[in-house]
């Protein structure tokens, strides 16, 4: 899907407009979801709930958590409806940086709770203690690696050159999205086994220490930009592969980060709030998304001159950023309490 997603829709948007892209979007994600209901069976009993003597599930809180489900949708049903009408008018801005504030204060709510209210053991603490380390590094990354469906996918829309003269054909500008689908399917399996070699000698590196490699990766793949935006400046076109090699290094960043971190979250969490912390997993990268769109409404896609230098901001903060979490990998480490 996340492959042929963008070429679909891409070709889509080229010859019909995004309006028909956007239908095509919304009808394959139903199919999906049918897909995933009719196949169901075949899971076994592969994410059942928990037993509520293990913490957590009960008929109480799903009724609770539908109730607020349907209390949201109709929430935001009835503004839509009234900024429709013109009653009250939207600032996408103002939205964007208040929700980043509400998100932000629901995760320093919830580890406020959890520290201070839930009655976690001192080992339990300590590795709620590394969770927090975790979110913080999953939000920077994201907040770069997002780039690529905003300042990323202005520059390829624009500024590079994506005519194949043999084939008489223009590459569409969303086609550059199914890179990262591309590289996770070719390279994820050579990650699990370089992280197996590497456990048997004893030279795996730990959670805290992926997350600093990745953000440095993405660093460097931002430098790819730099070479692009300054032959920009210079009045030429990039050429695409500068736009692949960058998506390369971020895909490999995402490979050292994504699964590690939904694998560690899910041992360090205490047994009975697993389920909690993963959603706050998934907190941490609405956080970085929001982050991504905020960083690129400042991206001046016009001003050829400055492009380098933007570039090179993403460059420095992933990697002094990358570089700030190995240093504090070690110590980090001994607050898991031997989770491996």
């Amino acid at each position: 899907g996340g492959f042929l997603g963008p070429i679909v829709t891409g070709l889509l948007a080229v010859h019909f407009g995004w309006g028909a892209a956007f239908a095509a979007g919304g009808v394959l994600m139903a199919v999906g979801l049918v897909q995933y209901r009719l196949s169901q069976r075949h899971l076994g009993n592969a994410g059942l709930h928990v037993s509520t003597a293990q913490g957590a599930h009960d008929a109480n809180a799903t009724r609770r958590g539908w109730r607020t489900v349907i209390a949201l949708g109709a929430a935001i049903a009835i503004v839509y409806l009234l900024a429709l009408t013109g009653v009250i008018k939207i600032d996408p801005l103002t939205i964007a940086r208040g929700t980043g504030g509400v998100l932000i204060g629901i995760a320093a709510a919830y580890f406020a709770y959890m520290f201070f209210v839930a009655r976690l053991d001192i080992v339990e603490k300590k590795r709620m203690l590394v969770i927090l380390f975790l979110f913080v590094g999953c939000a920077m990354f994201w907040a770069g690696f997002e780039q690529t469906g905003a300042s990323l996918n202005l520059f390829a829309e624009r500024y590079v050159d994506r005519y194949i003269d043999a084939l008489n054909f223009e590459i569409p500008t969303a086609w550059f999205q199914s890179l990262n689908s591309i590289y996770i399917l070719i390279f994820a399996t050579p990650f699990s086994m370089l992280w197996v070699a590497l456990a048997k000698r004893n030279l795996d590196p730990s959670a805290p220490a992926k997350f600093g490699i990745a953000l440095i990766l993405l660093g460097l793949g931002f430098v790819f930009m730099v070479i692009a935006a300054n032959i920009v400046s210079q009045g030429g076109q990039a050429m695409p592969y500068l736009l692949a090699l960058t998506y390369l290094l971020h895909t490999y960043g995402e490979l050292c980060l994504s699964p590690v971190g939904l694998s560690y979250v899910t041992k360090l969490a205490p047994a009975r709030y697993v389920s909690q912390m993963m959603g706050v997993w998934f907190l941490a990268t609405s956080v970085g998304n929001l982050s991504a769109g905020l960083l690129a409404g400042m991206f001046e896609s016009d001003n050829l001159a400055a492009m380098p230098g933007q570039f090179m901001q993403f460059v420095y903060f992933a990697t002094a950023a990358g570089i700030g979490l190995l240093l504090l990998s070690k110590p980090v480490k001994k607050l898991m309490g031997g989770v491996k």
